[in-house]
């Protein structure tokens, strides 16, 4: 099974005709279904239409049910309360697939064949999509091969790079992104984590990407973070979680992009202080800021000029593996709209060529 992460999920979603079906296997709460609703939604306007068939008990929640024609004496079926009404083109989203009841099956069967239900055409241009959890957790409907070879089959693995360009974009708390930065090892956590009680009854809690989102809801609220505090952020992630981000909080420092890039001169001196790992850290935070297009068009020009009196900074610190970092991390697909932003300044491009062009070589 061929892996995509989400840049190349954008991807194979803008290239695939409607004409053929896609199936995406992965773990939940990494990203498919936001993915899937923010490119049919704001890239295509098309609307989304999402089923969770582990869900579904009778196929007339998808098909409609039976209805007696009295014109003709003949049993139909009526539209279902989600048929659209007018000849626009929808997106189905058929999640959690192979949780689904057999029946329901027998319906998704035509669907994806021949894109009608019950004897109904869907509207010219009509995608289907079906995503399934993949994992020894999940109760799970072995799927008819008949029906998997009517899909591209692809498996989703999105990287920590795009969780946290994901992250910056929606301005998750800096925190939470710094925490995920040093220890990535927690952003899609495996390990049993529970307590005695909550693992006999076969509970246990780890840590996902939507379950940080929800931390960074909850401490953008809370400055100073006390023990109640930590309890809360264990039932979001566990408390093996909870408790390597107190640790890490009590351990972070150094600056944010915002203090870099607008206020250099005041935050010059917490620099030196920092360690290479610190300056790693750094680089990224202040591309995903720059890449989420955080930094106010008026102060764009200042800020392009403090980013070069950092990189200036670590050169007459002989920090030059930071530096090297930094032209890496810049030079990066994922990067683009930082790189454009740098590229705006010839001072940063010249500064920066010697260490583009010896990753080029």
């Amino acid at each position: 099974m061929i892996r995509i992460d989400a840049h190349e999920l954008y991807q194979v979603l803008e290239l695939t005709p409607p004409t053929q079906n896609i199936l995406l296997v992965g773990k939940h709460g990494i990203g498919k279904s936001e993915i899937i609703s923010h490119f049919y939604r704001q890239r295509q306007k098309l609307p989304v239409i999402p089923f969770f068939l582990g869900q579904m008990s009778d196929p007339g929640d998808l098909i409609g049910l039976l209805h007696k024609d009295e014109a003709t004496g003949r049993s139909v079926f009526l539209p279902p309360y989600w048929w659209p009404d007018s000849d626009q083109a929808v997106v189905l989203f058929l999640d959690e697939l192979n949780r689904a009841r057999p029946e329901i099956l027998q319906a998704v069967q035509d669907l994806t064949l021949n894109k009608t239900l019950a004897g109904k055409a869907l509207p010219a241009g009509s995608i289907v999509i079906a995503a399934v959890n993949a994992g020894e957790e999940y109760q799970l409907t072995e799927l008819d091969p008949a029906l998997v070879s009517r899909f591209n089959l692809y498996e989703f693995a999105p990287t920590v790079e795009d969780w946290l360009l994901w992250a910056s974009d929606q301005d998750i708390d800096s925190r939470v992104l710094t925490f995920i930065q040093q220890h990535p090892e927690y952003l899609d956590g495996d390990n049993p984590d529970a307590d005695m009680a909550i693992a006999t009854a076969g509970l246990v809690k780890t840590p996902d990407r939507r379950a940080w989102a929800k931390v960074s809801d909850f401490v953008r609220d809370h400055t100073a973070l006390e023990d109640i505090h930590f309890k809360l952020i264990a039932g979001m992630v566990g408390s093996r979680a909870s408790l390597a981000f107190r640790q890490s909080l009590a351990a972070q420092r150094g600056l944010t992009p915002e203090q870099l890039l607008l206020q250099f001169s005041k935050h010059r001196s917490q620099l030196k202080a920092l360690e290479i790992q610190d300056f790693a850290s750094l680089n990224e935070q202040v591309l995903l800021w720059l890449n989420a297009g955080h930094c106010p068009e008026k102060k764009a020009d200042n800020a392009r000029k403090n980013l070069l009196k950092y990189l200036e900074y670590l050169r007459k610190a002989k920090q030059q593996e930071a530096i090297a970092h930094f032209s890496s991390l810049v030079q990066g697909p994922k990067f683009s709209d930082a790189m454009a932003f740098v590229a705006e300044s010839m001072d940063l491009i010249d500064f920066l060529s010697e260490y583009l062009e010896a990753i080029e070589v």
